[in-house]
């Protein structure tokens, strides 16, 4: 359609006029109104408390969580200025590392064979490692040492054909 066809278009639809209502439909809606005024009226002021109500709840909630949201980041920041700072063991002591270790050691290594739900098998190959280091401050006399356990699982899929 192009723009003179849908002018001509718009001009017909406005010179139309629009059909009368059925009489029965007419005669339903009519009955569907309230017929007292009265209970019109209270109807009205109910629903003019209620949206007088959602007004003021739409516009606090949002002040509300603001003032929350600025008490809690307040608190966080008046404790942290009351509490003393904690400074770290090294620093505190002044500890000054001679020699720093680390090693790590093979404790044990295993496969393992599992199927997936598709009921293709895949090995696993599974290796523990135990971490260790060691700090030594000779001038202090201090040695912290830290063994941790580790283990290491690598898929390997097999070939099926």
């Amino acid at each position: 359609m192009n723009e003179q066809e849908q002018q001509r278009f718009e001009a017909e639809l406005r010179r139309a006029q629009p059909a009368r209502l059925p009489k029965k439909f007419m005669d339903r809606l009519r009955a569907a109104l309230p017929s007292a005024p009265v209970a019109h009226r209270v109807h009205d002021r109910a629903a003019t408390d209620w949206s007088h109500w959602w007004r003021l709840i739409r516009w606090l909630a949002p002040a509300l969580a603001a003032v929350a949201l600025a008490f809690f980041i307040g608190r966080e920041k008046f404790r942290s200025e009351n509490t003393p700072q904690t400074k770290p063991l090294v620093a505190a002591t002044g500890l000054k590392a001679d020699g720093v270790q680390v090693d790590h050691e093979l404790v044990s290594s295993f496969d393992v064979v599992a199927t997936l739900p598709g009921g293709q098998p895949v090995r696993f190959h599974c290796r523990k490692w135990q971490d260790q280091l060691l700090v030594t401050d000779k001038s202090q006399g201090v040695k912290i040492e830290e063994n941790s356990p580790r283990v290491e699982v690598v898929p390997v899929r097999f070939e099926t054909y």
